[in-house]
């Protein structure tokens, strides 16, 4: 397939998904009757299941993952995201490798970027399936052969070990990561470690602005990479506005699993007599670490803008996105790190790759 081919095949499939969004707002998907019937039956039933295996996969995060992988395709993004490299490479001239992508579970079709990156460049993607996630991608894949068949053969999803690998993608925690560098080591290889995302708070901020800031640390139930799990506050900032722009989250707790972990870790808290606020379903603690616990968030306070692009800086390779409503410092941008709007770390661009590591420049060198 040459590369417009295949420009063209996901394009159509942002068209299907968003059909298909369409429909399931309606609760029209069984009625459906077009030419992808089957296929959209297969994803909602795959939808309806996931939640069995994975309990933290709700309807509502599964069909916000499928908008957010429709939205990136759009035909505009697509180009824009190629134009970035040398065209010609993407073309027939390059051998395909068989590029083994082992992919995590934390959110829906969390491995989605890779295979689309490792089908844009032509090669063979596959796919090492988690437990917790082994039915949506497999069925969102149904709808991209059905709009270009040839796809079958660069396409393998798999439960078991690897065997016949060129090179390998991998994604999972500083713990899982020792284990992939010694299976994989002796392939060219992108394994990726824990990152936390924060949000940079200057006091300024809308009600409006901070609500959409509840989107970044609430969607998914605060569990991927790009979930703000940490506050930078300027000194003496008062949480009354935070906690006032975050209340239309409250029925989160509604999900058992998360409020177990909020009763938990606040129990654990007040048992330690650890100084906390809390507003019945998220807790906030002062502390100077990035990876705080599920239905928690830490804050650190900072003094001037100088103490804060240093922090920033100091441990920019464990970040993985920054939420502010400002203008990204030149120190920062430097150091490969950007500012996102408020209430869109979850919609990340196609050229924004997770860890920093470009997956296109990596598949290309091979």
């Amino acid at each position: 397939m040459e590369l417009q081919e295949r420009i063209n095949a996901f394009s159509k499939l942002s068209q299907s998904l968003k059909l298909f969004l369409s429909l399931a707002e309606q609760d029209k998907i069984e009625n459906y009757d077009g030419i992808l019937h089957t296929e959209f039956n297969d994803l909602n039933l795959a939808i309806n299941s996931s939640f069995h295996y994975n309990g933290w996969f709700t309807r509502e995060n599964i069909l916000f993952s499928i908008k957010s992988i429709a939205d990136s395709l759009d035909e505009s993004n697509l180009n824009e995201w190629i134009n970035k490299y040398e065209i010609s490479t993407f073309n027939d001239g390059v051998q395909p490798k068989k590029i083994g992508v082992v992919m995590a579970g934390n959110i829906p079709m969390v491995g989605f970027h890779d295979m689309l990156c490792v089908l844009i460049c032509g090669h063979v993607f596959y796919g090492k399936l988690s437990s917790q996630d082994k039915l949506l991608l497999p069925a969102l894949t149904n709808i991209l052969f059905a709009i270009d068949n040839r796809f079958r053969e660069n396409i393998e999803f798999t439960m078991a070990p690897f065997k016949g690998l060129e090179a390998v993608i991998a994604t999972g925690s500083d713990n899982s990561s020792r284990y992939f560098d010694y299976y994989f080591g002796k392939y060219p290889n992108i394994i990726r470690k824990n990152r936390n995302s924060i949000a940079i708070i200057n006091g300024n901020e809308t009600l409006q602005d901070i609500e959409a800031l509840g989107k970044d640390i609430f969607q998914y139930f605060g569990l991927g990479c790009r979930n703000i799990s940490k506050l930078m506050v300027p000194k003496g900032y008062d949480f009354k506005q935070f906690f006032e722009g975050i209340f239309n989250y409250k029925e989160i707790s509604i999900n058992n699993k998360y409020a177990n972990n909020y009763d938990y870790n606040k129990t654990v808290y007040l048992l330690g007599k650890v100084p906390l606020l809390e507003n019945g379903f998220l807790i906030i603690k002062e502390d100077k670490g990035l990876s705080s616990p599920q239905a928690c968030l830490f804050y650190e306070y900072y003094e001037d803008e100088s103490y804060l692009t240093n922090r920033l800086i100091e441990d920019c390779n464990k970040i993985q996105c920054l939420v502010s409503n400002q203008k990204t410092p030149e120190q920062l941008l430097s150091n490969n790190l950007e500012y996102t709007a408020f209430g869109k770390a979850q919609s990340p661009n196609l050229w924004d790759y997770a860890d920093g590591v470009d997956t296109i420049k990596f598949l290309m060198a091979l």
